[in-house]
């Protein structure tokens, strides 16, 4: 009996010594489900390097356009590398899918887009539920969430800057405007960076008619609409206008939360800066880099 007793502790002693030696598994990217309302809905977290030394990360969300999904905007706008090198914790969420063929994915951004607009998916409960979940298991900072989209993603950060601002710090919109239904109901003043080409014909700078014979507001009526709600001087500055591009700035608002927008002479419906990965996609700007404007802008805030 006693053998048994000394042999069950020369097992036990070896096994807790062996795990101790064990390198611990980091890992640096996770395919992530969340149940928001009776939906399951899915993402990708990607980790930077140094995310198992310290705490306190800032945490930005890709938001996929119309027909996209999270794989897709990280892999065609290559947003990761530059993301993670500056210490991000990324977050690439999947807009849901129609009942359609073609389960294009899309997100209910107001008066757009498709299939999640007119079931009235509650897009908004679940990045407020998805904010919340990747806090808690990522250690990001609060005060530092951004959210970054594409055509109908940039529309659905927009909506959420309007419903969510306690929870966003600033956001950066490309080629989709401001398409709320109502008021915007911002409770604090929220950075806005808007990125665009007055070659968009699927979602036109100016306004009106475009894909899917889709009626969008102008560009510039949405960033009137946080100039004001940013208490921001009503005169917006014109900083650049060159054959390039048009940059134009509200100044001096409320907490610093300027409103930036870039109009590119070049590109079209598309993520300034990013490869022309796909036949039917427009070519992007090349007298901009989105990933680098979009960071530095969220690193003032």
């Amino acid at each position: 009996m006693k053998s048994f007793i000394y042999l069950a502790i020369i097992l036990i002693a070896n096994t807790c010594f062996n795990r101790k030696d064990e390198p611990i598994e980091k890992k640096f990217r996770f395919e992530k489900q969340i149940t928001v309302g009776n939906l399951t809905r899915t993402y990708t977290v990607v980790l930077p390097e140094n995310f198992y030394e310290e705490k306190d990360f800032p945490v930005v969300f890709g938001l996929h356009g119309g027909g996209g999904s999270g794989s897709q905007f990280e892999n065609h706008y290559n947003f990761s590398p530059l993301a993670l090198k500056r210490g991000y914790v990324v977050v690439y969420p999947d807009g849901i899918q129609s009942d359609g063929i073609l389960r294009v994915r899309t997100w209910n951004g107001g008066t757009c887009c498709d299939y999640a607009m007119e079931k009235q998916i509650d897009d908004v409960g679940f990045f407020s539920a998805l904010i919340d979940q990747v806090i808690k298991d990522y250690k990001v900072n609060p005060r530092e969430v951004y959210f970054t989209g594409m055509s109908n993603g940039a529309i659905m950060s927009y909506r959420l800057a309007c419903e969510l601002s306690g929870k966003i710090t600033a956001i950066a919109a490309v080629s989709g405007p401001l398409s709320v239904i109502g008021d915007c109901k911002a409770t604090r003043p929220i950075p806005v960076m808007h990125l665009h080409s007055v070659k968009d014909e699927k979602v036109p700078h100016l306004g009106g008619t475009g894909i899917n014979g889709i009626t969008f507001a102008p560009v510039l009526s949405g960033l009137d609409t946080f100039a004001k709600l940013n208490d921001c001087n009503k005169t917006a500055n014109i900083m650049v206008d060159d054959q390039k591009y048009k940059l134009t700035v509200w100044n001096d608002c409320r907490n610093s939360s300027n409103i930036v927008y870039y109009l590119t002479q070049d590109g079209g419906h598309s993520w300034p800066g990013a490869e022309w990965v796909r036949q039917a996609a427009d070519e992007p700007s090349h007298v901009i880099d989105a990933n680098t404007l979009i960071l530095d802008f969220f690193e003032k805030f």
